[in-house]
């Protein structure tokens, strides 16, 4: 997960360095991916964001089919959905798509690691 800079000033969530991101080819939140998200989700919920939409975009790192790629990143944006829901982010604020590997700039397992993940970004939808 990334968070958006509007998001990360509203919220007084600093992700840098601490963003969650996705083992190759999986879906599974790690420990300090809820951390994160269950901050945004406060914030969401009973904080200065309260009310407000959010778009989630999943994205994969280059390797893989395009297709396979596409749909991992819409599984792993929808992994962030449940888990958001399940910390009372309601379900109708939250619009999901996926890039997949488009914008992938990795190289090697370091850099591919930072394009497996989900952007979090604040929606003109209320």
């Amino acid at each position: 997960v990334s968070l958006s800079g509007d998001i990360q000033r509203a919220c007084g969530i600093d992700d840098t360095d601490k963003a969650p991101k996705f083992d190759f080819d999986s879906t599974t939140l790690a420990g300090n991916d809820r951390d994160v998200l269950q901050k945004l989700a406060g914030c969401l919920s009973t904080g200065p964001l309260r009310g407000r939409a959010i778009r989630l975009v999943g994205r994969a790192d280059p390797r893989g089919e395009s297709e396979y790629n596409m749909n991992l990143g819409a599984s792993r944006a929808t992994a962030v959905i449940q888990y958001l829901r399940g910390l009372g982010v309601p379900e109708a604020k939250m619009g999901e798509t996926s890039r997949g590997a488009l914008d992938a700039r990795g190289h090697d397992e370091p850099t591919w690691r930072l394009d497996r993940r989900v952007d979090v970004e604040l929606s003109d939808a209320r």
